[in-house]
């Protein structure tokens, strides 16, 4: 093949030809390329056992080369001493690992169970989906991979997939399907179950004559997919699913487990090799971000695109943080151990304090600002520096408990900040081009989805900070966040009340505020200016409220409730929260009845106008449910 630009599809090993790359070239053909790629990981230890180790492994597996190093390791906030050990490739590391692990059990290892892709993406820069320069030789072995794109661009070049549509014609779950559609290049095929041999037959044809580099379900993980290779096994017809030879697909199993007091269910999975099969009803945060966001959620993490599709933005994070410590020279935990630092409870009750709350003004307010930080803590962590290894702590003993103080250690960047730069750096930067569209604007549907794609991964960043089984996390450090989120708040409103606002409310990264002469967007820019000054946080205005009505407790109707309000904006937009017409666990009746008063209220500058009419639809309601 000669030296050609092309996008990375799929990434994957194979423990004969190494790592395998498939490539859609710009000149629309599709390349299979091969390539060495040794893998390294280390074990931690004292020097002895570290020496014993190294004996051990020279004579009884020559040919992992073990070697001294020294990385910085994050939970000890220092640079330790290791021994590399490096495979040609990763499928025999886990037995290894076991091996040495149960000869030498007080050793810790580092940089063992990371995606293939990531690491290839440290090491080169090429990430799946990246448009890059490729050169090879005769034999279709790589020789040198250059990006020629960062996966921080903005407006970068999309990869030209050819999409086949797969989908039976009803939720197989809730009743049996007659026929599959199938659609590519805008035709559609409606394949009968009724007889598998021309169903089979058809659907060889179309995957051969189209050659799709994705392959687009629903329930396709679940149902479809698991049934299609079953009936082709029965009927000796190879559908030619996966595009590299020999292989089958990859099912992984469905599982259940346990979190945020949820009980949550996945599928099992169905990959493939050489094309991308995406399950629409299985895919992660499909129905807020579809293919653009996914797409991105692929680029930005460097996890292959059928990975990236499937789990969770904490896993993203995850890859994000693993690519920077593996450029930085960083230890990544295999099985990270770690404690907590001991706190009374006094100092315990002082360090772990939360956001900030302030109770809003019960009853109807009128040109009420709604101003907001930006990403707050995602963007506390990056501006003010806070990573496991760069919070430093000082036990202080007193006459009755010890207590700590926290500090921040700014003479380098931590590796938490140093991966999340980019990332805020670009949403922030989406943010600024969608408020810069019209309306009508054909562009802001796929740069939304895309910022939506990048919220979420910066939503569940400040969780992973303070989880303790995240590969950087520390408590200690989660903790400092919600420190300098309070004192943003407060610094927040003391600027507001000393430009003559009056603060509604506040709560954990946003002010509702009111000033009797201000009812342009624009005159509360002079506010967002001296906050973003006082504070060095990113903070813009979300917009202001016609009228908005903040409601008591339904136990007490002159308790304020801090999360439970609605209103309408000057452009007409409704915003709702807490109430049931926002609920997912109310009656859609009651929800629908309720929408639909707010929507009659929202028409009027004053919603008291509009009462006779609700009530009269209430009325209507009432009767309807009887």
């Amino acid at each position: 093949m000669p030296e050609v630009e092309g996008w990375i599809l799929d990434i994957f090993e194979d423990p004969k030809d190494g790592l395998v790359l498939y490539i859609v070239a710009q000149d629309h053909q599709r390349y299979r390329l091969t390539t060495p790629f040794p893998i390294t990981f280390y074990a931690l230890g004292n020097n002895s056992e570290l020496r014993s180790l190294w004996v051990y492994l020279r004579h009884s597996h020559p040919d992992l080369h073990p070697a001294k190093a020294t990385r910085l390791d994050v939970i000890a906030q220092r640079q330790v001493p290791a021994l590399a050990i490096t495979l040609p490739h990763s499928t025999e590391i886990r037995a290894i690992v076991n091996q040495i692990e149960n000869r030498y059990p007080a050793l810790n290892f580092a940089d063992v169970d990371l995606p293939i892709t990531v690491r290839f993406a440290a090491a080169t820069g090429a990430y799946p989906l990246a448009l890059c320069q490729i050169e090879s030789d005769d034999q279709d072995r790589l020789i040198h991979i250059r990006p020629l794109e960062s996966p921080w661009l903005i407006d970068h070049k999309s990869i030209p997939l050819e999409t086949l549509f797969i989908a039976p014609n009803v939720d197989p779950q809730h009743k049996k399907p007659h026929y599959i559609h199938a659609t590519i290049h805008h035709r559609g095929y409606r394949l009968g179950l009724s007889d598998w041999t021309e169903a089979l037959a058809i659907l060889r044809r179309i995957i051969h004559r189209f050659n799709p580099d994705l392959i687009l379900t629903s329930w396709g993980d679940t149902w479809l997919l698991p049934l299609l290779i079953e009936k082709s096994r029965e009927y000796n017809v190879d559908l030619g699913l996966c595009r590299e030879t020999g292989r089958n697909v990859n099912i992984i199993p469905e599982r259940t487990y346990f979190s945020y007091g949820q009980i949550v269910h996945r599928g099992q999975q169905v990959h493939l090799y050489g094309r991308i099969h995406i399950d629409q009803k299985n895919a992660m945060l499909w129905k807020d971000y579809g293919l653009e966001g996914t797409l991105e959620t692929c680029r930005v993490t460097a996890l292959p695109l059928q990975t990236s599709s499937r789990v969770s933005p904490g896993t993203g994070i995850s890859a994000i943080e693993m690519q920077t410590a593996l450029r930085e020279g960083v230890f990544i935990p295999y099985q990270k151990q770690q404690a907590e630092i001991f706190k009374s409870v006094r100092g315990l009750f002082t360090a772990d304090q939360g956001g900030m709350i302030y109770q809003p003004l019960i009853g109807l307010h009128r040109n009420v600002a709604m101003i907001d930080y930006f990403s707050m803590y995602p963007a506390i962590m990056v501006y003010y520096n806070i990573s496991p290894e760069t919070i430093t702590t000082n036990v202080k003993h007193g006459d009755l408990v010890p207590t700590l103080d926290f500090a921040i250690n700014n003479s380098v960047e931590g590796l938490v900040p140093k991966a999340l730069r980019p990332l805020l750096k670009k949403r922030i930067e989406l943010k600024k081009r969608l408020a810069g569209f019209s309306a009508w604007s054909p562009e802001i549907d796929p740069y939304t989805r895309t910022a939506s794609a990048l919220k979420w991964l910066l939503v569940v960043c400040f969780g992973y900070l303070g989880y303790k089984n995240a590969r950087f996390g520390r408590i200690e450090a989660h903790q400092a966040v919600t420190a300098y989120s309070r004192e943003a708040l407060l610094l927040a409103k003391e600027a507001a009340k000393d430009l003559g606002y009056q603060v509604i409310h506040m709560y954990v990264d946003g002010l509702w505020v009111h000033h009797p002469e201000i009812t342009n967007p624009n005159d509360i820019d002079p506010l967002l200016v001296e906050i973003q000054k006082r504070t060095g946080l990113p903070i813009a205005l979300d917009g202001i409220f016609k009228w908005v009505v903040f409601v008591g407790s339904r136990g007490n109707r002159s308790r304020p409730v801090a999360n439970r309000y609605f209103g309408v904006f000057q452009n007409g937009k409704i915003k709702v929260r807490g109430i049931d017409a926002r609920r997912h666990d109310c009656t859609p009746f009651v929800g629908q009845s309720q929408l639909k008063i707010i929507k009659l209220l929202a028409k009027r500058d004053d919603p008291a106008d509009a009462l006779p009419e609700a009530v009269e639809y209430l009325r209507y309601r009432i009767e309807a449910l009887q």
